[in-house]
């Protein structure tokens, strides 16, 4: 066979190969509610909108459930790029995201995650192949966290989740905090997935804060919110709580009564207008739940990678992901949102107040719109950004 001939056969091959994304993420731990099933959901229903297909070849989606474990999570996302994964996508849970980014820069390969907080994602650790696309550290720290500080209280004192996704909230709130005033009086930290959280809340009742910040997430966060209560931090007590990452499947998970009044910050919310209701209804029927802002991302990002390789013509990961910086994010997900050269995806963040249970008035009415946050105020500004990337230029 000529070399021509070698080459037209090797490009049919690929041609006529499904194009493959791989969705990692906490399916049976602690993060299994606001990512799990409703992420892998999610991306299945970004897959189906596009048509199941993308450049004349189908779309297969493959699932790994990482059990908020990192070296699983990098292990199986190493197997499926040495194994023809075009792109993987969510990586709920900054140890493990951390972990397959570094595969994912070692291999070239498209990676964009939803699910974790870590700033390090487009900071030092940026990787020309890698977005992040929901939220970050510093997006939550700038709308709930410098809402709290002026609303509720100057003085904190911080439950936090004791690896990088915890630490990078502590680190980015207690910057915005500075800035609007307020100082951090104490911090107590507690492994992932922990059983008690009364020493913490003991802690950070006796520091007299006015603000009790809980800086982990999942059933961790569910946990301590519900341990806070036990220990008579409720709604009407000098003492708040604020949440620096809460879904709205936390909110349904503790109930109104226990949530009420709380601080939070998403990207995305299912009763915004009729365009996220009609998506989340469709989305409810399939998992039983509203959709949060990973899972969101997750749909969103998949969508955008497959409009980008349809306009690149091509799945090669640095082609493709120069389309995405290219085109504008307009979906239902958020409008005119823009994937920067650091890898952070910017756009709207809002934030929200959960409601009284009398102020609900239908199935997971649960927040109130306090006020939107522009793109250019929410995230780090990019002459600001710690990646190398960007630095260079």
């Amino acid at each position: 066979m000529t070399a021509t001939a070698l080459t037209c056969a090797t490009s049919y091959a690929q041609s006529s190969q499904p194009v493959r994304i791989g969705i990692i993420v906490d399916q049976s731990g602690v993060y299994s509610a606001i990512t799990g099933k409703g992420s892998v959901t999610a991306a299945q229903m970004a897959i189906e909108e596009h048509g199941g297909t993308v450049l004349g070849r189908k779309i297969e989606l493959l699932t790994f459930d990482h059990q908020s474990k990192a070296d699983p999570a990098a292990a199986k996302a190493r197997e499926w790029y040495d194994n023809g994964v075009d792109a993987i996508q969510d990586v709920g849970g900054s140890a493990a995201a951390l972990a397959v980014l570094n595969i994912a820069k070692e291999k070239n390969k498209v990676l964009v995650m939803s699910g974790p907080a870590s700033d390090r994602i487009t900071g030092d650790l940026c990787g020309s192949t890698v977005a992040h696309w929901a939220y970050n550290s510093y997006s939550l720290a700038t709308t709930v966290g410098k809402a709290a500080a002026e609303r509720i209280g100057k003085n904190w004192f911080f439950i936090t989740a004791d690896y990088s996704g915890g630490h990078d909230i502590v680190k980015a709130t207690t910057q915005a905090l500075t800035a609007a005033g307020g100082k951090v009086i104490g911090e107590t930290r507690h492994p992932l997935n922990a059983t008690d959280f009364s020493s913490a809340v003991v802690q950070a009742q006796s520091s007299k804060a006015d603000v009790i910040g809980l800086a982990n997430f999942g059933n961790d966060l569910v946990n301590s919110i519900k341990a806070a209560r036990e220990f008579g931090i409720n709604p009407e007590s000098k003492q708040k709580l604020a949440s620096l990452l809460m879904y709205i499947n936390d909110v349904h998970s503790v109930g109104l009564k226990t949530a009420q009044g709380m601080l939070l910050s998403e990207a995305f919310y299912w009763d915004l207008n009729d365009e996220t209701r009609a998506f989340s209804k469709k989305y409810f029927a399939k998992v039983n739940a509203m959709p949060n802002m990973s899972q969101m991302g997750a749909y969103s990002s998949i969508r955008h990678y497959l409009k980008a390789a349809e306009a690149a013509g091509t799945t090669d990961a640095k082609a493709v992901i120069a389309k995405m910086r290219e085109l504008p994010i307009n979906d239902v997900f958020t409008r005119n949102g823009k994937l920067r050269e650091d890898g952070m995806m910017v756009h709207d963040m809002h934030l929200f107040q959960v409601k009284a249970p009398t102020e609900s008035k239908y199935p997971w009415d649960y927040y109130k719109l306090v006020s939107t946050i522009p793109a250019d105020k929410a995230f780090v500004p990019l002459g600001e950004s710690a990646c190398p990337l960007v630095a260079k230029r």
